[in-house]
């Protein structure tokens, strides 16, 4: 996914005018359309599978960030350990 300056970058009146068409356009191409208002870049139009992805990534990132914080925290514990209270639990 890159973005095609000539191409992905549209006014707000010409998304508008050209709602479908746009649509239409990120679903095939997967490429997000820079939206601007008075010459200013304002918004991103993208496909609705590109912004699931996009969510997809930063919960992951949030999630080793945590995983990080943990770590130095010292928050950490021995796989054995950790299976040894697993199969404790499954037995009670």
């Amino acid at each position: 996914m890159s973005v095609n300056l000539r191409e992905d970058v549209k006014p707000i009146s010409y998304i508008k005018t050209n709602a479908a068409d746009m649509l239409d356009y990120v679903n095939e191409r997967k490429n997000p359309v820079i939206v601007t208002q008075h010459g200013e870049a304002r918004g991103v139009f993208l496909d609705i599978e590109s912004y699931q992805n996009m969510i997809n990534a930063m919960a992951l990132l949030k999630l080793l960030q945590i995983s990080e914080k943990a770590i130095e925290a010292g928050e950490v514990y021995d796989h054995a350990e950790v299976f040894a209270e697993l199969k404790k639990r499954l037995r009670s």
